[in-house]
Order: C-alpha cells, then sequence, then structure tokens
C-alpha cells in the first residue's frame, strides 16, 4: 500500500526528537495531579493491597473480594508500586505506558502498511487528540484495554501484508493473537468478542474469505488460550462464587441491563468523539472519503475496509449498550488517527492554512467562554475554585493560540504538507490538555482527600495496629490509598455489594449497628459524611474529629479518662503496614440485608 507517495520529506533526526518531546511532555506532569475518584482512587487501592498482602490471585478493594474487572492492570500497578514505591504518578505509570506505546504503535503501523508520511502523521493525531491524551493520564481501565485492542489490530495489519513469508505472517498473527488475551485480561470479554466481530463483519463486507487460511488459527488459539486460562482456572479455585458474578453479572448483564445506573441516549458517544478529535475535526469527513477510494492489497486484503469496520461496529456496539462511560468507545481511537494520518500529509498549504485560521479563531472564542467558568460554581464545587481554575485554562488556551500562529508562519514557508506545521498545532493542543489537566487538581485536592492523610495517619501511628476504622454509609474511593489503610462499610456496601455478600461478617448492616459497635470499641476511627456527623453529634455519639473538609469527616473514638494508646512498642508496624487484620477487624452478628 505504498503506491501512494507522500509529498514530505522526512527527517529521522527530527522525528527522534519530536518522540523525546512527546515523552517529556506525557510522562512528567503524572504525579502533579491528586488520584481522583472513583477509578484512579479505586485501582491504585487495589494495587496497594495486592501488594501489601502479596495476594496476586483474588483481587480485594478496600479488604473485600472484587471480581468486576480482571487482574492485569492491577498486577502492573503493584509491580510497579513494588519497584518504585507507592505513589500517585506510579499508580499513573502503566495508563500512561501504554497510551505512549500506542502511540508508537500506530506510527509503526501506518509506516509499514502504508508509508512513512503516513506513520508520523497517524502518530502525531493520535497523541494530540484529547480524547487519547488525556484518558492516557488516568488511572483507569480504557487505556490499557485499548492499547492491547489495538495491538490486535495493528498486529493483523501488519501480518495480512502482501508478499510476506510465511514465518512473518505467523509471527504478527501469534502477536494478534496474544495481544487479544491480554486484553481479555485488561477487561474481559470485548477484548475477543468485538475483534472476532469485526474480522467477521469484514469478511462479509469484502468478501476477503481468503484473509482466515492467514490468521494461524490453530497455534493461535493454543497461545491464547495459554496466556488467559492460569488465572481464570486459580481465583475459581480459591473463590467458588467467581465464574456467576464476574461472566453472568459483569459481563451480560453489564451490558445487556441498565442495573449499573450508568444510562444515556443512543447518540451519546457522538459528542464524546467530537470533542475527542477536535484539533483534527475539519479533516475528518475528507480523511474517510479518501481512505475509502484507496484500492485494495494485491492479495486481496481491505485494511482501510477493516478499518472503517473497527469504526463503525465498536461505536454502535457501545452505543446500543445499557452502561455507557466517556472511555468506552476508545478503542477506536488509533484507527481513526491512522485515517487521519493518511490525508494530512495530501493537504495543500492553502488547505492547512484554513484549518489552523480556523482553530486560532476557535481559541480566541473558547477564551472568552473561559472569563465564566466561575458561574460554574457550587456547593460542592465554591466559586473559588473555579477563578483558580480558570487562571490555568487561559494559560492554556494561550499557549495554544500562540503555537497556532507558528504553524501558520511555518506554513506559509514551507512546502504543503509541512511536518512542521503540523506539529507545531499538534503540540498546541498536547499542551493546552497537559496544562488544563494539571490545573485541574484546584478541584482533585479536595476531592481526593489528599490534604487529610496526614493528620490521620498521625493519629492512627498513636493508635493500636489493631484499631478499626468504619466507613459510615459511604465509600471514599481515594482516601483508602492515602491513609494506607482499608475500611469497614457500615449500611452502604455501593459497589463492594458483592463482596459484602460472600464476607458479610466484614461489615455492619446498619448505623444503629455501629453505633453500638462504636461504643463498645475501646479504640475506633470513623469516616462520615458531614451530615451523618452533624447527625450524631447532635444525638450525643462521643466523637473527636481527627480530620474534615468540606466532603468528609474523619473521627475517633475519644480516649476514656486515663487511658493512653497502646502500641506495641517502638519496632511495632504501623497502621498501614497492619492493614490487612485492620480491614477485618469488625466481626457484627447482624446479617447483611438483602
Amino acid at each position: 500500500m505504498n503506491d501512494t507517495p507522500s509529498r514530505l520529506p522526512l527527517n529521522r533526526t527530527a522525528i527522534l526528537l519530536l518522540v523525546l518531546a512527546l515523552a517529556v511532555i506525557w510522562f512528567v506532569p503524572l504525579g502533579w495531579r491528586h488520584l481522583l475518584p472513583s477509578d484512579e482512587g479505586r485501582y491504585a487501592e487495589m494495587a496497594r493491597e495486592m501488594f501489601v498482602t502479596g495476594d496476586w490471585i483474588t483481587p480485594r478493594y478496600n479488604g473485600y473480594k472484587y471480581f468486576e474487572k480482571p487482574p492485569l492492570q492491577t498486577w502492573a500497578n503493584a509491580l510497579t508500586f513494588a519497584w518504585f514505591g507507592i505513589g500517585e504518578w506510579q499508580a499513573r505509570l502503566y495508563t500512561a505506558l501504554t497510551g505512549f506505546a500506542g502511540v508508537l504503535l500506530i506510527g509503526y503501523t501506518g509506516a509499514r502498511v502504508f508509508n512513512a508520511a503516513t506513520g508520523v502523521f497517524a502518530a502525531l493525531v493520535l497523541a494530540t487528540s484529547p480524547y487519547w491524551n488525556l484518558m492516557g493520564h488516568f488511572n483507569t481501565l480504557d487505556m490499557g484495554l485499548s492499547f492491547w485492542m489495538e495491538l490486535t489490530l495493528c498486529a493483523l495489519l501488519l501480518a495480512q501484508r502482501p508478499n510476506l513469508k510465511t514465518s512473518c505472517v505467523r509471527g504478527w498473527m501469534w502477536l494478534c493473537w496474544a495481544s487479544m488475551a491480554l486484553a481479555v485480561l485488561s477487561k474481559g470479554l470485548v477484548g475477543v468478542i468485538l475483534p472476532g466481530a469485526v474480522l467477521v463483519l469484514y469478511t462479509l463486507i469484502a468478501r476477503d474469505w481468503a484473509v482466515w487460511k492467514r490468521l494461524h488459527l490453530i497455534g493461535g488459539l493454543i497461545l491464547f488460550f495459554a496466556i488467559v486460562t492460569p488465572w481464570f482456572v486459580l481465583v475459581q479455585q480459591r473463590n467458588p462464587e467467581f465464574l456467576n458474578f464476574f461472566f453472568i453479572v459483569q459481563q451480560f448483564k453489564r451490558y445487556l441491563t441498565p442495573e449499573q445506573n450508568r444510562p444515556g441516549p443512543f447518540y451519546y458517544f457522538v459528542p464524546v468523539l467530537i470533542v475527542g478529535f477536535l484539533p483534527w475535526l475539519s479533516v475528518t469527513v475528507q480523511s474517510v472519503r479518501h481512505a475509502w477510494r484507496l484500492p485494495r492489497q494485491p492479495n486481496g486484503f481491505a485494511p482501510v475496509t477493516l478499518m472503517l469496520v473497527w469504526i463503525g461496529f465498536i461505536f454502535l456496539f457501545f452505543s446500543a449498550s445499557h452502561s455507557k462511560l466517556l472511555s468506552y468507545t476508545l478503542p477506536i481511537a488509533p484507527a481513526i488517527a491512522l485515517l487521519i494520518g493518511r490525508y494530512l500529509p495530501l493537504l495543500t498549504r492553502e488547505q492547512l492554512r484554513r484549518h489552523l485560521t480556523g482553530y486560532a479563531l476557535f481559541l480566541v472564542v473558547a477564551a472568552f467562554a473561559a472569563l465564566f467558568l466561575p458561574r460554574f460554581g457550587t456547593a460542592r464545587n465554591p466559586t473559588e475554585l473555579y477563578v483558580e481554575y480558570r487562571v490555568w485554562v487561559l494559560a492554556a488556551l494561550a499557549v495554544a493560540f500562540v503555537l497556532t500562529l507558528a504553524a501558520l508562519w511555518i506554513n506559509r514557508r514551507s512546502r504543503a504538507g509541512s511536518l512542521g506545521a503540523v506539529a507545531s498545532f499538534g503540540a498546541a493542543w498536547l499542551l493546552l490538555g497537559t496544562i488544563a489537566g494539571t490545573g485541574h487538581d484546584v478541584f482533585g485536592r479536595l476531592s481526593s482527600g489528599a490534604p487529610l492523610a496526614p493528620a490521620i495517619k498521625a493519629q492512627m501511628a498513636k493508635l493500636p495496629a489493631d484499631t478499626p476504622f468504619y466507613s459510615v454509609g459511604v465509600l471514599d474511593h481515594t482516601l483508602p490509598f492515602y491513609i494506607g489503610h482499608t475500611m469497614t462499610m457500615v449500611e452502604h456496601p455501593d459497589e463492594l455489594a458483592f463482596g459484602v455478600s460472600v464476607e458479610p461478617q466484614k461489615w455492619l448492616p446498619s448505623v444503629q449497628a455501629w453505633v453500638e459497635r462504636w461504643k463498645a470499641d475501646r479504640y475506633a476511627l470513623a469516616l462520615l459524611p458531614p451530615p451523618t456527623y452533624e447527625r450524631l453529634l447532635k444525638e450525643g455519639l462521643p466523637m473527636q474529629v481527627v480530620a474534615r473538609d468540606s466532603r468528609r469527616v474523619v473521627v475517633m473514638k475519644p480516649l476514656a479518662a486515663g487511658q493512653t494508646p497502646a502500641p506495641s512498642g517502638p519496632g511495632a508496624p504501623t497502621a498501614a503496614a497492619q492493614q490487612p487484620q485492620m480491614a477485618t477487624s469488625a466481626a457484627p452478628v447482624e446479617k447483611p440485608q438483602s
């Protein structure tokens, strides 16, 4: 597919410098923000618990069994904690690595399947699109899943190039099967169902039956199951309740029913993709039109048709789901970037000038709109936070505007399809997302609860290692990670309902049951929502505030007259080190409510 020459003379040194610059911008800010609830805190805490307990088979969250997702990312994050220590940038490292690797992979695939210019421009598009860039800096499962699904797609494209040796085809296809297995270990059956359905649909649409002869089905299936099977067997042996909950409840009911309470209209992902590829929106339709006219390869394989089926089917699959989140359609981003990257080198200087001018005006309008950000202030996120965040947004827009003007200047003095102009424009949006994303920590500090952690940990260090810590009527997704301690759930199990159902001795089914336990405990800590704290305080429940903010209050059981904490000496483990024991300290006699 190298029959369409690029008008761009490529310089390898310049490309290496672009990769190094991207790496600096991509990785350096990882620790500049606090973890956000719920996903970031949840997956960081699950990895912390796996690391400190040494149990790499049964995932747990806040001390309870948690089988909603497979463990690949939890394994990766736990290893990161083992190698680099426990912290915020460490919790995001795997996500950032998969996002960055996805950029390099789409560049390599574009260069090998089409031509060098396509690869470079596709990588630029993916790296600078807000959808991929921002999701690559949040500790969620969808970026890891998207990378392994991207590798599945790219390995298939690379394997189906004409005139390859049989051994080369086999190697790429084995990589395709292995990446599907890792996608399954990332988020479940979608890792194999979606690529399989796309291949079947592609075969019917393109009438390319010969592709099935080059899939290396037998060896690929052996490799796939060799990677996938061990964990599923081991976790089922240790947890007989696993298979029903994981496959029936989480894989099928989650998709087919509204039980997860994440509804959205059928067009839910349309604005997601519009905003996610905003810098390249003006050339998207032309990119698809140009790609559609590309001929098949000499062996009859049609890579563009496969990519279009990949984009269309996955988009429709998640649009039809009863459960929707912004990141669900992320796996189609690399294919979109490759189609746009195929077209960008062919832009004339005048076409690129119009593109850049339009976005320069857009940035000016966005800066004017940003002035009104404080109007969004609420009791939960006060106006002063929006005032502080407005400074970051305006700075991000200013940097983006200057770089867009630089792209216009470069375009005026260079030939058509200028790498310099496109790279400058891409950098504008990359830095816009990086600066505005970093500034979002004005909200993240409050939502994370991290500022409370030092006072809580100082108090925990004064108490016996087996002191219970209760979470009353609420599940805080970030505080357990920051204090290095799990909590006994009270009354409201939230998403830990399954874990509570199989280990009911680890929770208290009502606030009243907790009040009785609190009165009986010699030492105790508790996390409460402010309204609950105020109500119980009026009722005369003895509580001493350890730390509080507008969203949470952490209290301890007041010490009796003459009573002093009795930790077991200077060599005793800290409360964080004793986390597994403390997580199971409560043993209420009441049965959980159904």
